[in-house]
């Protein structure tokens, strides 16, 4: 008997079932992928839901709110993914609380057009809030800041306030 042809047979035995445990790896990853763009996609939706009023009494409290002390900082990970962090203090000089604050970043280029406006919410209306005279500091983390920026530091607007 030649145990050649049995090997032959072992190998084509295992290659199916190669195939298929590569197959279920394969749809394992795409659901992982598309489960984790749906979760990316909700959290924007809920995101621009919570939108915070912005109305004359919140417009005439927004010069109370101050940026200070701002830096930024540019890193990359393991992935070779480039990372822009804004970081500062918030100050309160009014005399309410702040329950929840919204702003939008905008960066420009050395034209002073805008080439990245970013909406943030620094203060979220489940956390403590900002009381009068209070400072807190806050970090922001971008994903993408196109290489046209002037590499200034972004402007700041109050886009939505809530006040206690």
């Amino acid at each position: 008997m030649d145990p050649e042809p049995t090997t032959q047979r072992d190998q084509a035995s295992r290659f199916p079932a190669t195939f298929v445990v590569g197959l279920v790896v394969v749809f394992v990853l795409a659901a992982c992928a598309v489960l984790l763009s749906k979760y990316s996609h909700s959290r924007q939706v809920a995101t621009a839901a919570a939108k915070l009023p912005f109305g004359r009494v919140e417009q005439a409290y927004a010069p109370s709110v101050h940026f200070d002390n701002i830096q930024m900082a540019r890193a990359t990970n393991l992935l070779n993914q480039q990372f822009t962090y804004v970081a500062g203090t918030l100050s309160n000089t009014g005399t309410r609380s702040i329950a929840g604050l919204a702003v939008t970043l905008e960066f420009y280029d050395p034209f002073k057009q805008t080439v990245l406006r970013d909406t943030e919410q620094l203060i979220s209306r489940t956390g403590p809030p900002l009381g009068p005279g209070q400072q807190r500091d806050f970090q922001i983390t971008l994903e993408r800041v196109p290489a046209e920026w002037n590499q200034q530091y972004p402007s700041f607007r109050i886009i939505g306030l809530v006040l206690q």
